[in-house]
């Protein structure tokens, strides 16, 4: 399994009861505790913030007081996870803006937790809407996971893969010498290989160990099927143009798609919708 622990809380025996309060979403209690003066970001053993457990807990009114009260937005536990990584574990959407609002770091360049890659790798697309939304990277490329589409495509988390795709991620960028297609071969989801097919996956990618796509899909299965008949079709000049065009805007300008001086169904087109 790629990913950390649903639970981030530290050792229960070390939590004050600012901890508890945030992490149970308590906001009269978490008020009353900050006035008697505990120090907003006091720590657990494993350096577990009570800004943490509000986020984890999805408690966006606990987040918001102790933000307010100054606690640290990019606070970090000793594994490295930050309250807008929980935010994106959990899924909630309202802690992630608001957490970007006070400054949070949306993407570290270490080997971080990535906020973007949980948030992938448990389908929690209105988290991923709201990282693209703050300029993330989404392509961006941790050895040990890969980019956030070929996480979504192992998850089997087609709305994320929507998402990341729409936003210009790079449909053959994955694991290493691995695509996000050959991710999705591997599983059975038609609608996956199909997407990713549509937005130009090449079928005829290897991998470290010079194998297909179609090489990964079970035997006589709908998705081998599938990877077989498209490699016997051409794409159609519609699939091409679109790929064509969108490749030269690039992904910094894909957003500008709807101000082009076009009819309103060529744009759509254009923008897969």
């Amino acid at each position: 399994m790629y990913f950390y622990s649903d639970v981030q809380a530290g050792s229960w025996a070390d939590r004050s009861p600012l901890h508890e309060a945030a992490s149970q979403g308590r906001l009269l209690s978490l008020k009353t505790l900050l006035s008697q003066g505990y120090n907003v970001d006091t720590l657990t053993i494993d350096q577990v913030t009570p800004l943490h457990e509000a986020c984890l807990g999805d408690h966006v009114g606990c987040a918001r007081i102790l933000l307010e009260a100054g606690a640290n937005v990019n606070a970090t536990t000793i594994d490295g996870v930050t309250p807008l990584f929980n935010a994106c574990s959990r899924g909630s959407a309202a802690c992630a803006e608001l957490l970007l609002e006070y400054g949070a770091k949306a993407q570290w360049e270490s080997c971080l937790p990535s906020p973007t890659h949980e948030a992938a790798s448990r389908g929690h697309s209105d988290c991923l809407e709201v990282l693209i939304s703050w300029g993330i990277d989404v392509d961006q490329d941790l050895p040990h996971l890969g980019t956030p589409l070929y996480v979504a495509c192992v998850s089997q988390q087609i709305h994320c893969i929507r998402k990341l795709l729409y936003a210009g991620a790079n449909v053959q960028k994955g694991k290493h010498l691995e695509t996000p297609l050959h991710a999705a071969a591997q599983h059975s989801s038609t609608e996956i290989v199909n997407l990713l097919l549509e937005f130009g996956a090449d079928i005829n990618a290897k991998n470290t160990d010079f194998e297909r796509p179609v090489d990964l899909a079970a035997p006589s299965s709908l998705v081998e099927r599938l990877l077989l008949l498209h490699e016997a079709t051409p794409p159609s000049l519609c699939q091409l143009c679109r790929l064509r065009i969108r490749n030269y805007l690039g992904r910094a300008r894909l957003h500008l798609v709807p101000q082009l001086q076009l009819p309103t169904i060529l744009k759509n087109f254009l923008q897969y919708r």
